[in-house]
């Protein structure tokens, strides 16, 4: 099992609380990939260094303690410039010379790469994870190609040798376009498919959530569709579609149809969200999107933003519903429901939101479910 070492650079004004789940997230990205995290170090500055992110005299402490404990590879929670990777590799590389294996040095978005590789089932998958890898890589390119040669390998995508700058920019702009062409005719597809969803009277909501929200927990209680239900990033990662069967709805066949997508991070590059556009964009086709968020969660509301940023990236302009989960592991419902809906009240007038609906739910006691079926049948007018 891999070794690794997580290392990030805060300024003093970061919020202790958020710095330390976003060192957990990472641990958990990690964890999905079955590494192992030994070390974490976390350099306090005003601004990380223009050549090697964290200090000098931090990379070799951290060398050192690499060395103590084993670890082979060091990943920074942030994403790191061309340049920053590059030195900080050749300086692992010359450090572990007389070491059994080299040390390496990757960001927070190589990882999920990886991720996304090894949870690749379909071909359209693969194809949106190539191009993510290309956006990624392409800015590292210049000026360093023998660097780039040495760590293609690692995102998961063929490589075939060249270390060349000028040929593996030729290479990957060919590439970028062949990928490009045969994601569109997925996309024509998809298109195809919405359309006749929408001839048969279809309802469809699609879910949308950070991080560890419970979401699958919740599209299973809705639908009984059986999604993968695992406390792992990505465990679940490429669109699903269950059916929601409601009784009392007055069209013909009485279902809605539930999205499940992957989950939304903090400061994911637009490239990244970019290439998965079509897998992201059955929300803005969607009639209603539930967003899941962690009702017990201290940083509640900074995820929120996270993921209203996102779906404003991608122009999901339909109504948002706030689906808080977890309810059964709030000590104080009753005043923590009042102070979270006033305090997402004043936020969606801030940001020109309209007033929002929030509905508090359980997934795994089916606390209040009911009253968010009875809400949808009232919200959908579809005809008979």
């Amino acid at each position: 099992m891999i070794k690794v070492f997580i290392a990030e650079v805060i300024t003093s004004s970061a919020q202790k609380k958020l710095v330390e789940q976003r060192i957990e997230e990472l641990e958990q990205l990690v964890s999905t990939y079955w590494w192992l995290t030994v070390v974490k170090s976390v350099q306090q500055r005003a601004k990380p260094n223009y050549r090697t992110y964290v200090w000098s005299w931090k990379l070799e402490e951290i060398i050192d303690d690499m060395k103590l404990c084993g670890a082979t590879l060091l990943i920074f929670w942030n994403i790191l410039k061309p340049g920053q990777i590059y030195n900080v590799n050749e300086i692992l590389r010359e450090a572990s010379k007389d070491e059994e294996e080299i040390f390496q040095a990757r960001d927070r978005v190589d990882l999920i790469l990886k991720i996304f590789d090894r949870h690749a089932k379909s071909s359209e998958a693969r194809l949106q994870i190539e191009l993510a890898s290309i956006k990624h890589m392409w800015p590292r390119i210049f000026g360093m190609g023998m660097e780039l040669s040495r760590q293609w390998w690692w995102i998961g995508t063929s490589w075939i040798g060249e270390t060349n700058t000028e040929i593996m920019r030729r290479h990957l702009r060919t590439r970028r376009r062949q990928t490009e062409t045969q994601l569109e005719r997925y996309e024509h597809v998809r298109e195809v498919h919405r359309q006749a969803r929408k001839k048969r009277h279809l309802p469809t909501i699609w879910l949308v959530w950070y991080t560890n929200a419970w979401k699958s927990s919740l599209m299973n209680a809705l639908t009984n569709k059986g999604v993968l239900v695992e406390n792992k990033l990505f465990a679940t990662l490429w669109t699903d579609v269950g059916k929601l069967y409601v009784p009392s709805l007055s069209w013909k066949g009485k279902e809605i149809l539930i999205n499940d997508t992957i989950w939304f991070i903090r400061d994911l590059p637009p490239s990244l969200i970019q290439a998965f556009k079509s897998t992201l964009e059955d929300s803005i086709e969607a009639d209603i999107l539930f967003h899941v968020i962690d009702a017990a969660d201290e940083l509640w509301y900074d995820k929120i933003r996270v993921v209203d940023s996102i779906l404003d990236s991608i122009h999901a302009e339909q109504k948002r519903v706030y689906v808080f989960n977890k309810i059964d592991l709030l000590e104080d419902q009753e005043s923590i429901m009042k102070e979270q809906k006033e305090r997402l009240e004043v936020y969606c007038e801030k940001e020109d939101y309209p007033s929002p609906d929030i509905h508090y739910v359980s997934s795994f006691a089916w606390n209040w479910l009911q009253d968010l079926k009875d809400y949808l049948v009232q919200e959908l007018k579809y005809p008979s």
